[in-house]
């Protein structure tokens, strides 16, 4: 083991910081390069792990993605706050012939909710933001003009919490809001592209389909009013403020908000694919041209605070653990952390998809070239799994990646004992765990998680 360690520390002197020779997504022209004022992280390469104690976890999550069809995926895997595992599989680049590594940046779909959902717990602890606070109406956050044009009345009672744990009222019975722009724009008597102000004007002039508080259905449009809520409050655009307080106090800095169309991707940024048999679309704007949805038939960049974030899965996996109750070192508050994880029966966590009894959590992301599972386990154990591609079963695609990952974990007897983090530093970052946590206790009995609808299943857009 401590030959093994030397040799992995002796490979990370010469590629911590050092661009891959053959990889042309550093510096393709058609980058969103002004959108990235410096992009700092470290550029761990597939080549740091290379170990025997792997061989079998790899022969698995390979014979997987050749399965279902994954062009490429990124894992991380980190036990008690500490990097131990980040590897790419496949490819980020099929065109050019461009191997998948654990730098990539990839769309996360609505893991992004759960990032906001931090965001919103930021405000809340520095007493900015109450999670009873009312949204709407002449007392309510958003009291300006444009929010004041809702024919349900109702919408006045929807309060901070409401659209963090989907109970503001709204569903997708006629479909997603952010996802059916061309509709909006023919009922709105607009051109395309639709902005984020006019699905805001659509969507409060329909009546809600449930009163505020009486349930809970997962939907996307009430993270895009929470996206507003955060700019007013903290008087800053979204993913600044996000950026700013959220990822760049630990060290963070490749993350942004996507951008539509294949030629505006990021620096490191993977290409998507989708099924084989998928169909072009109209494009998002309007354009007369056809494309795929994942390179621009879907407006990700309006879904932003919903769905529109990209990240590498090793920056995704240090966020996870810097929202983690067992953390010493934590972004947001204790308190805030376990507001995030509150099962309150009947209706969804606060960012997360699903917390279970003993406080293990789940939060995933699915829409079309994009599938997303982030998972903290409650033995310690943290690991992320994105890939740039959408395999037929959509939405239930990360739970065929969550039995596959139990299956593959099984098979490693011992992790390295290295930080990829900071492996030149032996820091231990987390407290004791229990067996038996009280904090994460449900408030009735039985363990209260929640499994999507054959409805949501459905939902080609699903994020």
């Amino acid at each position: 083991m401590a030959k093994r360690i030397l040799t992995i520390l002796t490979i990370l002197f010469f590629v911590l910081f050092d661009f891959s020779s053959n990889n042309s997504l550093r510096s393709s022209p058609t980058h969103a390069e002004s959108d990235v004022e410096s992009l700092s992280i470290e550029y761990l390469s597939n080549d740091i792990l290379s170990s025997d104690d792997f061989a079998s976890f790899e022969k698995t999550v390979n014979r997987f993605i050749r399965y279902w069809w994954v062009t490429g995926a990124s894992v991380a895997i980190a036990q008690e706050g500490k990097l131990v595992y980040a590897k790419g599989f496949g490819y980020a680049d099929v065109e050019n012939d461009i191997e998948m590594q654990p730098y990539n940046l990839l769309r996360v779909a609505s893991v992004s909710k759960l990032i906001t959902a931090a965001a919103v717990m930021k405000l809340v602890e520095n007493g900015e933001l109450g999670l009873n606070q009312k949204v709407f109406g002449q007392e309510g956050i958003l009291n300006n003009p444009m929010y004041r044009n809702y024919i349900d009345k109702r919408v006045e009672d929807i309060t901070v919490k409401n659209l963090l744990n989907h109970s503001a009222g709204w569903t997708t019975r006629w479909g997603d809001h952010m996802f059916m722009s061309q509709s909006i724009a023919r009922q709105l008597n607009k051109e395309l592209p639709i902005d984020k102000d006019d699905i805001i004007e659509f969507t409060l002039g329909k009546r809600l389909h449930y009163t505020p508080g009486a349930g809970s259905s997962y939907v996307n449009v009430g993270y895009l009013f929470l996206e507003r809520v955060i700019e007013k409050v903290a008087k800053q655009n979204y993913e600044a403020f996000v950026r700013e307080s959220i990822f760049k106090p630990i060290g963070v800095s490749d993350a942004f908000i996507a951008h539509n169309h294949d030629s505006l991707r990021y620096p490191l940024e993977t290409r998507y694919y989708e099924v084989p048999e998928a169909e072009k679309v109209s494009a998002y704007d309007g354009s007369p041209v056809s494309v795929y949805k994942s390179r621009g038939g879907n407006d990700i960049r309006t879904l932003g605070a919903a769905g529109g974030w990209v990240i590498s899965s090793v920056s995704l996996a240090k966020f996870l653990i810097a929202i983690d109750l067992y953390s010493k070192e934590t972004i947001i508050s204790k308190k805030s952390i376990r507001q995030l994880t509150d099962n309150e029966p009947g209706f969804h966590p606060l960012g997360w998809r699903s917390v279970k009894r003993n406080g293990s959590k789940w939060r995933t992301g699915s829409f079309a070239g994009t599938s997303a599972l982030a998972v903290s386990q409650a033995n310690g154990l943290t690991f992320v799994f994105i890939s740039n591609t959408s395999p037929w079963v959509g939405a239930r695609f990360p739970y065929e990646v969550n039995r596959m990952m139990a299956r593959a974990l099984h098979r490693v007897d011992d992790w390295p004992e290295i930080n990829l983090f900071n492996p030149l530093a032996d820091t231990d970052n987390y407290v004791e765990r229990h067996e038996n946590i009280e904090d994460f206790t449900p408030k009735n009995e039985e363990e209260f998680t929640f499994s999507w609808t054959l409805t949501e299943l459905d939902l080609s857009s699903q994020s």
